[in-house]
């Protein structure tokens, strides 16, 4: 019998690897949330006028919404397929990515247009002085030391996050470190625009944040392009989406290497965490036995502990719809 808490998304129980990996993500997700947290309060409490403390205070609210998506996404994936949800809930890792590139893609156009018409109106925004332990003290430099604080905590917990968001073909988690990975960014841009203010240069401000908007603005337009690439079925691809998944290629090869198997061709589509695969396989000879189906769906299972539903069907000859995944290799 499982134990009710086993580490696993629907039917498909994680290796040991994966079980840790899981257990690792689950905890830096809860870390992140409350970091951006008290993120998202230290820069309110000290960003005054400046626009580029506007825009990094919206990009860490902004930062609250993969984590929250991630830790969603998980727990509805570990649910056991339904009547009505046949295929598991998988998706929702698709559904999480996709909301994220939204909010990302609008509040991005937003600040770009806000920013912009700072810098047209030629506004001076003013950082002032505050009294702090008795002694009179610029706002900027405490501007400055927040930035720091949410520049640095970010790529830390970035860094930890990219392994594992391989390990857990989790493009959720990937997109959440991947931005965060860039925080640094954000954070020097702003101080570079906090300094511009205290030196004189008012439009370094309005600089700054058009910087900030322009990085959430691509972060939410690559996010996009790939969450609805996952939506629309598009061949399987790696967990940062840069090229096909190698097991999209090597689906046909272990198929081919049975010996009553003279051809193949297949579809493999990604559900979240795991692979769908429907194959269709030309035999040697007209003697397809149940035992040479389950032969070929065991060696495919076999491949990798993300290939969960698996369609073997023999075929006389293979569809001309389906092109060859081979053939851009």
């Amino acid at each position: 019998m499982r134990r009710a808490r086993e580490p696993r998304f629907g039917y498909t129980d994680l290796p040991e690897p994966q079980r840790i990996a899981l257990r690792k993500a689950i905890r830096l997700e809860v870390v992140t949330f409350v970091f951006m947290l008290t993120a998202v309060a230290a820069v309110f409490s000290v960003m005054g006028g400046s626009q580029a403390m506007k825009a990094a205070w919206i990009e860490d609210m902004l930062g609250l919404i993969p984590p929250v998506a991630f830790l969603l996404a998980i727990s509805r994936a570990r649910k056991e397929p339904t009547p009505d949800h046949p295929y598991g809930y998988h998706r929702t890792v698709a559904t999480g990515h996709l909301t994220a590139a939204v909010a990302l893609l609008v509040m991005g156009l937003f600040l770009i247009e806000d920013s912009a018409m700072g810098l047209l109106r030629q506004e001076h925004p003013q950082v002032g002085t505050m009294q702090l332990f008795g002694n009179t003290v610029w706002s900027g430099w405490l501007m400055i030391a927040v930035m720091v604080y949410t520049g640095v905590g970010p790529f830390i917990l970035a860094r930890l996050k990219l392994p594992l968001s391989e390990q857990l073909h989790d493009k959720v988690l990937y997109a959440d470190a991947d931005m965060q990975k860039a925080d640094w960014m954000t954070a020097a841009g702003t101080i570079v625009g906090v300094l511009g203010i205290g030196v004189g240069l008012w439009w370094l401000d309005s600089v700054a944040a058009l910087f900030i908007a322009g990085s959430i603005l691509r972060d939410g337009w690559k996010n996009l392009r790939f969450a609805s690439g996952s939506l629309n079925d598009q061949r399987a691809r790696t967990f940062d989406d840069k090229s096909p998944h190698p097991l999209t290629y090597q689906v046909d090869d272990v198929l081919r290497d049975l010996p009553w198997i003279s051809q193949s061709r297949s579809r493999v589509r990604d559900q979240g965490h795991v692979f769908h695969i429907e194959a269709f396989v030309r035999p040697t000879d007209e003697d397809v036995t149940l035992e040479r189906i389950e032969e070929a769906v065991t060696a495919l299972r076999n491949l990798d502990w993300k290939i969960h539903d698996v369609v073997v069907m023999p075929v006389r000859d293979l569809p001309e719809e389906i092109p060859d995944p081979g053939a851009d290799q």
